[in-house]
């Protein structure tokens, strides 16, 4: 009997043996040899993530064959300036862990009109320190019913409204030459019901009659309805949506949103080649979209399935082979504990710290760090060479993801907590500063989600004085905590809610449109004046954006947890015990004191980071409302 890798060795053989054959690969040499080096060393792990998904189907070796020559069709095509990067990264795997990494994002349209339009703003991201750039679903799309493009009809052209393929390709190189990585979208899970995949399962091409989850009636999808939980309960019960022939659709989403059938190798072969055409753009970075909902088995939630790592971690080493220096960030707004599941060299190197976001507005409205805290000093620290994306708020909806069993150690019972601070997001509470909107309100199950700006829920819409400092204060741990940093971009400003969403009838119905408003120009224009508002968050998140880049102590991601002895203060240590900096953050707007005692193994004096100014410690330490502190313990 054959073992496991002799197996494997006698595929790649075969595989090899196909591929040299190619007069693709007789006719590139070079390329060819390039390929076949990397085919060698990444083979292996490609199979073994393969096999047990498609490994007994008697076309399992036709099937890698078909797959490899789409990537060396993918690695001939891939221009010399990328492959030069690719050398770069594989030479600098831990490139993404600089304490200078910075990220933004963006809608095209909404920042800049279309792409020519953000070209014109690379100096302004060069100015605020950006060196990631992520721009939101920008790919062909159904007009009205896209999800904010997240229902992609064409992987291979750009959303005319937006510009061309040639104008995304123009501007990922400009951004390359300043510094700044081009970061795009992988929405893999579903396609649009307009895809020609879609369209043509419909008619009944034969060649896509398994692309997608199509059943004759509601048999099947009321079984599989017994065990997935809605999404979306305001689009459609269920999972399911009814086509007009009368047959069933899964749509975990939106009923424009087919999911794809990943058990047919067919799809993961055809979305490999989708992958590869966006990596060959000048993409350096891919945001795995919905990575949880990517393999269904009757019985099961069909959410967080190991079959969903095992796809996610093929992609990976095909990756490795036809595009080495792009990474995968998963977004996973899911369980902690199945958060990171998604998150190793092997799978995705970078994911959303969806638990870190949710804990910081709980502690502005609790005025408690308790969570928070214990998050940090949890579940914060990973693999050294995987990194969190620490963010205050994205384009989607603010869930309460902490995880129960974590609050009910602080004595907080996690569905009272949770309806706490949705009424105090939405302005149901009384004293409340934000000013949210309610997103997937459902009255019968308490649940409710959050729209809303950085601005918004920190207090701008009302005038409130404090506004400014809270917005600093949760940069202040997105930017410090240990992982890469990303900005929504105009919240530096602090652009409030944009209600004129209510005015189309395409985005009406969906609040979050409410934190996706247009770039605001007159915001901006004030960014360098001290006294305004605009000033005042401006001018501090570029005073830590400097420093944070200046000092090797933030990069990386691994963090102590440093009690302040104050419920409202959050505390943590950067850097060696020898040689670090301690960041404190008061979440109240009241005065708090750290006592005496906790700063026993700190210097008797530190210097604030941020302010130059000189700190004494062994006496106690007073925090002004929203203060943060960056205090230098380096030994000198």
């Amino acid at each position: 009997m054959l073992t496991v890798a002799h197996q494997t060795q006698l595929a790649h053989q075969h595989v090899e043996a196909a591929l040299k054959a190619r007069p693709e690969a007789k006719a590139a040499r070079k390329a060819w040899k390039a390929f076949a080096t990397r085919l060698e060393a990444h083979f292996p792990t490609l199979v073994a993530e393969l096999a047990p998904l498609y490994g007994a189907r008697p076309d399992f070796l036709e099937f890698l064959v078909d797959l490899l020559s789409k990537a060396f069709d993918a690695w001939n095509a891939r221009p010399a300036d990328l492959q030069a990067l690719d050398v770069q990264r594989e030479k600098n795997p831990r490139w993404f862990q600089s304490q200078k990494m910075l990220g933004g994002v963006c809608y095209v349209d909404l920042y800049a009109g279309n792409l020519k339009g953000l070209l014109k703003q690379i100096p302004y991201f060069k100015e605020l320190g950006l060196t990631y750039l992520h721009l939101m679903p920008l790919f062909k799309c159904p007009d009205g019913n896209s999800d904010g493009g997240y229902a992609v009809s064409s992987y291979r052209e750009v959303n005319p409204a937006l510009g061309t393929m040639a104008d995304l390709q123009t501007l990922a190189a400009a951004l390359r030459a300043e510094g700044i990585s081009l970061v795009l979208d992988f929405i893999f899970n579903h396609t649009s019901d307009e895809h020609a995949w879609a369209t043509g399962a419909v008619a009944g091409d034969p060649q896509y009659a398994d692309f997608y989850y199509l059943f004759p009636d509601r048999t099947l999808p009321d079984a599989y309805d017994q065990t997935v939980r809605e999404i979306f309960p305001d689009q459609h019960p269920g999972a399911f949506s009814q086509l007009p022939d009368g047959r069933w659709v899964w749509t975990t989403f939106n009923s424009f949103q087919w999911d794809l059938n990943y058990s047919n190798p067919a799809v993961f072969t055809a979305m490999a080649g989708e992958m590869l055409a966006i990596a060959n753009l000048g993409t350096e970075i891919l945001r795995m979209d919905a990575v949880a909902f990517v393999w269904k088995r009757l019985g099961t939630v069909c959410e967080n399935l190991p079959e969903a790592h095992t796809v996610i971690r093929a992609f990976s080493a095909l990756v490795r082979i036809a595009a080495p220096s792009m990474l995968f960030k998963s977004e996973a707004i899911v369980h902690p504990d199945d958060v990171v599941k998604y998150i190793s060299p092997q799978e995705c190197q970078l994911s959303y710290n969806p638990l870190q976001m949710a804990l910081l507005w709980n502690s502005l409205a609790t005025r408690e760090v308790n969570l928070l805290q214990q998050a940090l000093e949890q579940r914060h620290n990973l693999d050294p060479d995987t990194s969190w994306v620490n963010y205050v708020r994205s384009h989607d909806d603010i869930g309460w993801t902490f995880a129960d069993e974590d609050a009910i150690q602080l004595g907080i019972h996690g569905f009272p907590h949770r309806q706490f601070l949705n009424r105090f997001y939405v302005n149901r509470f009384e004293g409340s500063f934000a000013r949210g909107v309610p997103f997937q309100d459902n009255p019968a199950t308490g649940d409710c989600r959050i729209s809303g700006t950085c601005a918004s829920l920190a207090g701008i819409e009302q005038g409130d004085p404090l506004a400014p400092a809270r917005i600093l204060l949760l940069h202040s741990v997105a930017l410090s905590t240990g992982g890469m940093p990303l900005i929504y971009l105009g919240d530096e400003v602090g652009t409030p809610n944009d209600t004129r969403y209510l005015a189309d009838p395409a985005k009406a119905g969906d609040s979050r449109w409410v934190h996706r408003p247009a770039r605001v120009a007159s915001l901006y224009s004030q960014r360098n004046k001290k006294n305004s508002v605009p000033g005042q968050i401006y001018q501090g998140l570029r005073r830590m954006v400097e420093v944070r880049a200046s000092l090797e102590e933030f990069a990386g991601g691994q963090l102590t947890g440093f009690r302040a002895g104050s419920p409202s203060v959050l505390g943590y240590l950067r850097g060696a015990p020898s040689a670090h900096v301690l960041v404190l953050a008061n979440f109240s707007e009241h005065p708090q004191t750290c006592p005496a005692v906790v700063f026993s193994a700190q210097p008797e004096s530190a210097v604030d980071l941020l302010t130059g100014e000189t700190r004494t410690l062994h006496a106690g330490l007073t925090l002004a409302p929203y203060e943060v502190l960056w205090l230098d313990c380096r030994a000198v």
